[in-house]
C-alpha cells in the first residue's frame, strides 16, 4: 500500500525513529520549514509490504522560473531518498515519485542517497559527508585533535575571540556575517525567514553558535541534532577575521558541547573531495561518508543551459560577488529558493 501523506505524522516519525538508514533530511519538520519559508509543494510517500515492512520517501515538487519543474529529495540537504528496511518497498516509492513527476510534467527526478539505489543508472559521487565519530570525553576529544588544531584553537583565545550560545535570539547576528560570507563566495543567501523556521521547528533541537572579537560577531554557525548526531548544515565566518582562527573555535566548541551532551557522531555535512571545505573538516580527524546523487530526467531537455552547469555556474557566481549586498540580502533569498543545492 501506497500513500501520500499531507504531512509527516505519528506513522512517518515511527519509521524514521527505527530505521537506521535515517539521516537528518528525513526529520518530519522539514515538511512545515520548506513549506513555510519557500512555498514548494511537498510529496512525502509512506509504504507497507504484506509483512508490515514499512517505508517513507520525502520530496518537495520546485516549480523554477524559466528552468521548469524538478522534484527533488530533498532541496538544501545532503541527503533524502527512501528511508525503510525493504530494499523492494523503497524501490516502488521511487518509481511512485518518478511517476508524479511525469504527471506534473517535471523535468527530472532528484535523489541524494547515503546509500545507492536501484534506478538503472550511475549517480554522482563527488559529493561526501564529513563525518566524526565522539570519542566518550573531552579529553579524549582533545587528544585526538593533532597539534596545528590546538595551536588554532588556542590562538583563537589568545586573540580574545570567544563563543555565545544560543537560539533565535542569535540568529540575527549570525545572519549578517552569513549573508556576507555568501555574497564573497557568490551564492545567493538563504532567507533569515528559513533559518528563523528551521530554529522554530526544531525547537530545543537547534543551536546557534556565534563567535565574537569584543562585541562584534564575526562569525557562527546552526547546528542541528537528530537521533545520535549533530549536524552543522551551516557556518560562516567573516574572511577580515581568518589570522585570527574564528572557524576553529567555533567548531572546537560545537565539538565540545556535542561530546558533554552525549552525541555518537558529529557531521560536518556535504564537501566536495579536495576542496578547500573538505580539507577544513579532514584536519579535525571526519571521515569520508558517501553521498549518492541521482538527477533521472523524466521529459525531454530544455535547450538553455542548466544553471548548474560549470561554465553557467561560474559566470553566475562571479557577477553575484560584485553586486551590492544590500541588493544580495534582499534579492538573494528569492532565488536561493529555486536553487536546491
Amino acid at each position: 500500500m501506497i500513500q501520500s501523506l499531507p504531512d509527516a505524522g505519528a506513522t512517518w516519525r515511527r519509521v524514521v525513529e527505527h530505521s537506521p538508514s535515517a539521516g537528518l533530511a528525513h526529520a518530519p519538520e522539514w515538511l512545515q520549514i520548506i513549506q513555510q519559508a519557500y512555498g514548494h509543494d511537498p510529496f512525502y510517500l509512506s509504504g507497507e509490504d504484506d509483512q508490515g515492512n514499512r517505508a517513507v520517501l520525502p520530496a518537495f515538487v520546485v516549480r523554477r522560473p524559466f528552468l521548469g519543474t524538478v522534484v527533488t529529495s530533498m532541496p538544501f540537504l545532503d541527503n533524502g531518498g527512501p528511508c525503510g528496511s525493504s530494499s523492494a518497498l523503497n524501490r516502488i516509492l521511487i518509481e511512485h515519485l518518478i511517476a508524479h513527476a511525469r504527471g506534473i510534467g517535471a523535468r527530472s527526478v532528484e535523489l541524494r542517497c547515503a546509500e545507492r539505489v536501484d534506478v538503472g543508472m550511475a549517480p554522482a559521487e563527488h559529493k561526501v559527508n564529513m563525518t566524526l565519530p565522539m570519542p566518550a570525553s573531552v579529553d579524549q576529544l582533545w587528544r585526538q585533535c593533532d597539534k596545528d588544531v590546538k595551536y588554532q584553537i588556542r590562538k583563537a583565545v589568545r586573540s580574545g575571540l570567544t563563543i555565545e550560545s544560543g537560539g533565535l535570539e542569535r540568529l540575527k547576528p549570525f545572519y549578517d556575517t552569513f549573508a556576507v560570507r555568501m555574497r564573497e563566495l557568490g551564492s545567493p543567501v538563504h532567507g533569515a525567514e528559513f533559518l528563523a523556521a528551521v530554529l522554530e521547528h526544531f525547537g530545543q533541537r537547534a543551536r546557534v553558535l556565534i563567535v565574537q572579537k569584543g562585541r562584534m560577531t564575526i562569525g557562527g554557525l546552526v547546528a542541528l541534532a537528530f537521533k545520535d548526531r549533530i549536524t552543522v548544515p551551516w557556518a560562516a565566518c567573516l574572511k577580515d577575521h581568518f589570522s585570527l582562527c574564528p572557524n576553529m573555535l567555533l567548531y572546537w566548541e560545537a565539538l565540545r558541547s556535542a561530546c558533554v551532551e552525549g552525541f555518537r557522531r558529529f557531521e560536518f555535512g556535504r564537501s566536495t573531495r579536495d576542496s578547500g571545505t573538505y580539507r577544513f573538516k579532514r584536519q579535525w580527524g571526519a571521515i569520508e561518508e558517501p553521498l549518492f546523487w541521482y538527477t533521472i530526467p523524466t521529459a525531454a531537455p530544455a535547450s538553455m543551459p542548466h544553471p548548474e552547469h560549470s561554465g553557467a555556474k561560474s559566470f553566475l557566481s562571479r557577477t553575484w560577488q560584485h553586486l551590492p549586498l544590500a541588493l544580495t540580502r534582499q534579492v538573494g533569498p528569492r532565488l536561493r529558493g529555486y536553487l536546491i543545492q
